[in-house]
C-alpha cells in the first residue's frame, strides 16, 4: 500500500438516491413489512413451539427457516432504516463486516434448509412407511446442524478472503447495507480470487441444492399422480406447494442477482432485486406456510380459541 494512502475505518451507505421525502416515505412503509415480518415468522415459532401436532421433522426445519428470516431483517433492516433518516450516518469497519458475515451465513443456511425440507417431504410422499426410520429426531437435528456448520464455515472463507484486501479510499458503498460484491468494489487490490470462490460457492451451495430440490420434486410429482385418493392427493400437493413456492422465490431472486450477467442488470436494479432476496421472501414464507397449509391453520386457530376461552 503506498504511503499517501489511508485506510478505511468506516464506510457510507448510499442506499436508495432519492429525495428526503421519498426516504420518510420509505421509511414508513419498510417498517411496516418489517414489523410483519417479525411478527408472522415468530407467529410460526410460536405455533411450532406450542402446538404438540407441529412437532414434527417438517415444521422442525421451518421453525429454522423462520428464524433464519427473522435473522435475515435483523441484520439488514434496522441500518437500512437508519440510512433512510440519515444518509450521512456513517457504518464502522468492524459493523459492515460483521453485517456482510451474517448476511452469508443466513443466505447459505436458508439455501441448505431449503434443501433438507424437499428430502423430508421426498421421504413422507415417496418412503411413507419408512418415514419415521429414516428421519428420525437425530438424523434432522444433525441435517440441521450441517446446514447452520456448513453455512457459517463457507460466509467465513469469503471474509477471511475479504480481511485480506486493503481498503483505502473511497468509503462510499452503492448499497443500502454491506453487501459483499459492493464492498469487493472499493478494495485497493486486485480481487479475481475472491471472484473465483464467489463463483464456485454459488454452483456449490445454490446450482447444487436446486438441482437436488428440482431432481426430489419431480419424483415427488411422480408419487403424488400415483396416489389413488383425490384427498391423499390433495393433501400432500398442499404441503409440498407451498415449500416450492417459498423454493422458487429464493432461489429464482438469488440466481438473478448474483449469477446473471450484470450488464443485464444495472446497480439499482441489483438493489431492487436484493431487496425482495432479503426483505419480502422473510415477510412472504410465513404467509406461504400459514395461507397454503392446513395443519399450520389448525393451529393458529386452536390457539386463538385457547386464548379466548382463557
Amino acid at each position: 500500500m503506498e504511503e499517501n494512502q489511508t485506510v478505511v475505518t468506516e464506510f457510507i451507505l448510499l442506499g436508495f438516491c432519492l429525495g428526503p421525502r421519498i426516504h420518510i416515505l420509505l421509511f414508513g412503509l419498510f417498517s411496516l413489512f418489517y414489523a410483519f415480518t417479525l411478527l408472522g415468522n415468530g407467529v410460526i415459532l410460536g405455533l411450532i413451539s406450542l402446538d404438540s401436532r407441529l412437532h414434527t421433522p417438517m415444521y422442525f426445519f421451518l421453525s429454522h427457516l423462520a428464524t433464519v428470516d427473522i435473522a435475515y431483517a435483523c441484520n439488514t433492516v434496522p441500518q437500512m432504516l437508519v440510512n433512510l433518516l440519515n444518509p450521512a450516518k456513517p457504518i464502522s469497519f468492524a459493523g459492515c463486516m460483521t453485517q456482510t458475515y451474517l448476511f452469508m451465513t443466513f443466505a447459505l443456511t436458508e439455501c441448505l434448509l431449503l434443501l433438507m425440507m424437499s428430502y423430508d417431504r421426498y421421504v413422507a410422499i415417496c418412503h411413507p412407511l419408512r418415514y419415521s426410520v429414516i428421519m428420525s429426531w437425530s438424523v434432522c437435528i444433525i441435517l440441521v446442524v450441517i446446514s447452520w456448520a456448513c453455512g457459517s464455515l463457507l460466509a467465513l472463507v469469503q471474509m477471511v478472503l475479504v480481511l485480506r484486501l486493503p481498503f483505502c479510499g473511497p468509503h462510499e458503498i452503492n448499497h443500502f447495507f454491506c453487501e459483499l460484491l459492493s464492498v469487493l468494489k472499493l478494495a485497493c487490490a486486485d480481487t479475481w480470487l475472491n471472484q473465483v470462490v464467489i463463483f464456485l460457492a454459488s454452483m456449490f451451495i445454490v446450482v447444487g441444492p436446486l438441482s437436488l430440490v428440482l431432481v426430489s420434486y419431480t419424483r415427488i410429482l411422480i408419487a403424488i399422480l400415483r396416489i389413488q385418493s383425490g384427498d391423499g392427493r390433495r393433501k400432500a400437493f398442499s404441503t409440498c406447494s407451498s415449500h416450492l413456492c417459498v423454493v422458487g422465490l429464493f432461489f429464482g431472486s438469488g440466481i438473478i442477482t448474483y449469477m446473471a450477467p450484470k450488464s443485464h442488470h444495472p446497480e439499482e436494479q441489483q438493489k431492487i432485486l436484493l431487496l425482495f432476496y432479503i426483505f419480502f421472501n422473510s415477510m412472504l414464507n410465513p404467509l406461504i406456510y400459514s395461507l397454503r397449509n392446513a395443519e399450520v391453520k389448525g393451529a393458529l386457530r386452536r390457539a386463538l380459541c385457547k386464548e379466548s376461552h382463557s
